[in-house]
């Protein structure tokens, strides 16, 4: 007889097969990994996962809503402590996020899933994602600092430190250039050219 899984056991496995199932979706691509893989890192029958996930694209999703909400989180806490400081836009907690967790990072940015929009809580956590990159532009706003279209500064910014994330996590940068200094440069650049005024 099956073994009856209390809401604990289940939320415990799903979360080992989401760890699992980042990594080697980050190394491998989707395409790459199949369930039956997943099954054997975790040491248990090819059936298993399908228990606590409909298919693969289900895990993809999960995972993927993990990773999305980490980020978000990250970029929350950073804003708060800004918000304490009336400084402007995280750049620092974007790339300690990134290069700590690259698996994660890999599943935000470089994973194309058509079905993302039939996930509920996938489509929350891609717009909690995107908010914190206008939040800081809106507190600017806010203090009389910023003028701008807020989204496009948003936008604007994201692009830059995801440029420089990239060029990093891909090693197609020799020091002293990496992320940090690239994405201090531009953006004190993109900061002069959407004419943000300096703190009084």
């Amino acid at each position: 007889m099956p073994k009856v899984l209390s809401p604990a056991d289940i939320e415990a496995f799903r979360e080992r097969l989401c760890d699992i199932a980042e990594e080697k979706f980050a190394a491998h691509g989707i395409d790459g990994v199949t369930l039956r893989d997943l099954a054997t890192a975790m040491g248990v029958s090819p059936m298993t996962p399908y228990r606590y996930f409909k298919d693969k694209d289900a895990i993809l999703a999960a995972v993927r809503t993990r990773a999305f909400n980490r980020f978000a989180e990250a970029m929350e806490k950073a804003e708060a402590n800004a918000r304490k400081k009336s400084s402007g836009q995280p750049g620092e907690p974007y790339i300690d996020f990134a290069l700590k967790n690259p698996a994660a990072y890999r599943m935000i940015f470089d994973t194309n899933q058509p079905t993302s929009f039939d996930y509920p809580d996938l489509v929350a956590a891609m717009k909690r994602a995107k908010d914190t990159m206008t939040s800081g532009w809106k507190t600017l706003k806010e203090q009389g600092r910023f003028k701008g279209d807020v989204e496009l500064a948003g936008h604007v910014h994201w692009s830059v430190m995801h440029g420089a994330v990239m060029l990093e996590l891909t090693g197609l940068l020799k020091k002293p250039l990496d992320a940090r200094a690239i994405a201090r440069r531009a953006i004190a650049a993109v900061a002069k050219d959407l004419d943000v005024k300096p703190k009084d």
